[in-house]
């Protein structure tokens, strides 16, 4: 039988694979995964996950991350950030939450908590 009222699975996982290079930008209204090379700013409303042989040098604005590999630029995450042991991450970090897993790499800014939220505003919001 077929699938019904599955309109969100268009939403899906984007794969950047290993040996891929893209320069430029890309949006995504899924999440992405990349295991390739990304020169170029990244704005998804999903999940972001770098794998180990990822490489991304840009900006990237997305609701969650995880980076196993490889990125310079801004980084703007809504809600969590994840460091894993083999990431080398050199950004000026703009988090809800932060995990760093020991063994990561991290040299850059971060700011952390809800006040990243309302950046700009004018306005901070008691939590």
């Amino acid at each position: 039988m077929g699938k019904a009222n599955n309109e969100t699975d268009s939403q899906g996982i984007n794969l950047i694979g290993k040996g891929t290079r893209i320069t430029g930008d890309v949006a995504s209204d899924g999440d992405i995964r990349i295991d390739g090379e990304l020169n170029g700013n990244l704005d998804c409303s999903g999940r972001v996950v770098i794998g180990v042989s990822g490489k991304v040098t840009g900006e990237i604005k997305c609701k969650n991350s995880e980076i196993s590999g490889y990125q310079k630029g801004k980084l703007k995450v809504e809600q969590l950030l994840s460091l894993k042991s083999s990431s080398k991450v050199y950004a000026e970090i703009s988090t809800g939450k932060l995990s760093i897993e020991p063994g990561a790499l991290f040299s850059g800014s971060c700011a952390m908590g809800e006040q990243t939220k309302h950046e700009g505003s004018g306005k901070l919001q008691k939590a």
